[in-house]
């Protein structure tokens, strides 16, 4: 009982910790949004949050996954839909997570690491709702805090993840365009 009094802190400690994040995270995009003057400045400013957020998130759950590695593979293993290929997923994830965050880092890679981020969470996103219709009670092994999230609470955050990627997608390649048109008039 104390055990699962210590897991139900731990969950609502995240909880909050995570809604304090995107609260925080969201005034500062809107204060940066006033601040700003130029429109273009303003689309600019919100791909490269999303940018930095993608990063956040993928190096922090790679370098939990390789500081614990041998039980992130293990987790995988118990997996009904990952176990055949638990060795190979268990080092194409987080090395895939680092390569996707270095493409994020470098303005010319952006959109293209976007792409990747989007794709990537579209791939944990699909794993999320499989594993919600087949159990609950698969471990998750996403690493770090992350993995005290409730499969539901997974799937709120990857949509969000989802939504923020397409959106600055969207606003990059209008970006790209933009700037390509105006230079070809000159």
């Amino acid at each position: 009982m104390q055990n699962w009094v210590r897991v139900e802190n731990k969950h609502q400690n995240l909880k909050l910790f995570l809604s304090f994040l995107i609260l925080n995270l969201s005034m500062n995009l809107y204060l940066r949004f006033i601040d700003q003057s130029s429109f273009i400045m303003k689309r600019s400013v919100f791909v490269d949050v999303v940018a930095f957020l993608f990063v956040l998130l993928f190096v922090y759950t790679a370098t939990s996954k390789f500081l614990d590695f041998s039980l992130f593979k293990e987790q995988i293993a118990e997996s009904p839909i990952l176990a055949p290929i638990a060795g190979g997923i268990a080092w194409i994830v987080p090395i895939s997570e680092v390569i996707i965050s270095i493409m994020l880092l470098f303005p010319n890679w952006r959109t293209r690491g976007l792409y990747f981020a989007l794709g990537l969470m579209m791939v944990f996103t699909t794993y999320i709702l499989l594993i919600m219709k087949l159990s609950k009670h698969i471990p998750c092994s996403c690493g770090g805090i992350i993995s005290l999230l409730s499969w539901r609470d997974h799937l709120i955050l990857n949509c969000g993840f989802l939504l923020l990627g397409a959106l600055a997608i969207v606003i990059s390649r209008y970006d790209i365009a933009h700037v390509s048109s105006s230079n070809s008039h000159h």
